[in-house]
C-alpha cells in the first residue's frame, strides 16, 4: 500500500471509517468492524495488510465491503463499548486481537469474529478447540505462550552472564498473563531467578522500572495493546536502565528493543482477511479451524546491542531474519 493510501486509510480511523453512507445503504454492501485495540501508528501497519489483502480478493472498501474501525488506544475499558457499538451498527464480521476477544465475543454470540491474533484462545476459552472452535469466533494463534522457552534460550544467547530474569505483563490481558507464568516456569527450570512487574495502566510503566533498579539482568516484555502502544518508552526506559529486553514481536525491536522472536504479524493480518472472506461468502466462523503460524522471526537491534555493550554472536547474526541498525 502506497503510503499516502496508507495516511488516508487510518487518518480518520479515530473516529470511524468514512462512511459514503448513500451509496453503502443503497448497495447494502456487507459490513467489517475492525477493532484496533492499540493505535493507528502502533497497529496501523497491520491493519494495512488486512486491507491490502481483502482488496487483492476483491473486497474493496466503499465498493464491495464497507469498514468501520474504532481503536481502543490500549485502553482495555474500551473494548466493550467499542465492541457494542459494532453489534448496533449490525455488522457482518468483527475483526480484532486476543486482547478485546473477551469483550467482543461478551457483546454477541450471534456476529463472527475473527482474531488475527491471539496467544493462546484455547487456553483463555475463546474456543473450544484449534480443529473445532465452534461458537462464532476464529482466526490465527500466534503460540506466544508456547515459544517462551525459546525466547529465553535466544535470550541467554546474547547475554550469556543473565542469572537474574524480569517479567513485564499486563494484569487485564489474559494472554499475558498465561505466557507471564510460562515464562516463569522456563526460567526457573534454567535456574534464574525470577521478578514479575504486572501493570496496570500507562502510568505503571515508569514506577514498574524504578522498583527493577538493581534486581534483574534482562527483562522479557509480554505482548499486549498498553506496551504495543508505548513500547518506544517501555525500550527507551530500559536502555536507560541497562536492560536487555526480549520481546515477541519484531515491531518492538525496530522500536528500540533488544530482540524478538515470534510469528510475523502482518503476514497473520493478511491471513485474517482470507477467513473474513469465507465468512462473508456464507461460511460459519465455528467451522474454520484456528490456524497456526509455521514460520517465526528472528529479529536483533545492532544499535541497541551496541550501546548495551553487547557482542552479537555470529551464530546470532545468521540465524537472524532481521538486524536493525
Amino acid at each position: 500500500m502506497r503510503r499516502r493510501e496508507f495516511i488516508i486509510l487510518m487518518g480518520s480511523a479515530a473516529a470511524a471509517w468514512p462512511l459514503a453512507a448513500g451509496a453503502q445503504q443503497a448497495q447494502k454492501l456487507p459490513t467489517i468492524g475492525f477493532l484496533g485495540t492499540a493505535t493507528p501508528a502502533a497497529q496501523g501497519q497491520w491493519a494495512a495488510a488486512f486491507v491490502g489483502r481483502l482488496r487483492e480478493i476483491g473486497w474493496i472498501e466503499s465498493r464491495t465491503v464497507a469498514i468501520e474501525v474504532r481503536w481502543a488506544e490500549g485502553r482495555s475499558e474500551r473494548f466493550a463499548k467499542i465492541a457494542a457499538e459494532f453489534v448496533r451498527l449490525k455488522v457482518d464480521v468483527i475483526v480484532t486481537v486476543g486482547a478485546a476477544l473477551a469483550a467482543t465475543k461478551q457483546a454477541t454470540s450471534v456476529i463472527p469474529i475473527v482474531f488475527p491474533v491471539a496467544g493462546d484462545p484455547v487456553g483463555t476459552g475463546m474456543v473450544a478447540s484449534l480443529a473445532h472452535p465452534g461458537g462464532n469466533v476464529t482466526g490465527l494463534a500466534s503460540q506466544g505462550t508456547d515459544l517462551a522457552g525459546k525466547r529465553l534460550e535466544l535470550l541467554r544467547e546474547l547475554v550469556p552472564a543473565l542469572r537474574r530474569l524480569a517479567i513485564m505483563a499486563h494484569s487485564g490481558y489474559p494472554d499475558a498473563l498465561l505466557e507471564m507464568r510460562q515464562v516463569q516456569a522456563n526460567a526457573r527450570a534454567l535456574g534464574l531467578e525470577v521478578t514479575t512487574i504486572v501493570i496496570r495502566r500507562a502510568e505503571d510503566i515508569a514506577p514498574a522500572f524504578k522498583a527493577l533498579k538493581g534486581r534483574t539482568d534482562a527483562l522479557y516484555v509480554c505482548i499486549d495493546p498498553l506496551v504495543n502502544t508505548h513500547r518506544i518508552r517501555i525500550n527507551t526506559l530500559a536502555l536507560a536502565a541497562r536492560l536487555p529486553t526480549i520481546h515477541g514481536v519484531r515491531e518492538y525491536v525496530r522500536a528500540g528493543g533488544l530482540m524478538s522472536y515470534g510469528a510475523n504479524y502482518p503476514t497473520l493480518f493478511r491471513r485474517a482477511a482470507d477467513f473474513v472472506d469465507k465468512i462473508l461468502r456464507g461460511t460459519k466462523p465455528g467451522d474454520i479451524p484456528v490456524e497456526q503460524p509455521t514460520k517465526f522471526d528472528l529479529a536483533v537491534n545492532l544499535t541497541t546491542a551496541r550501546a548495551l555493550g553487547l557482542d552479537v554472536p555470529l551464530t546470532l547474526l545468521a540465524r537472524a531474519n532481521e538486524l536493525i541498525e
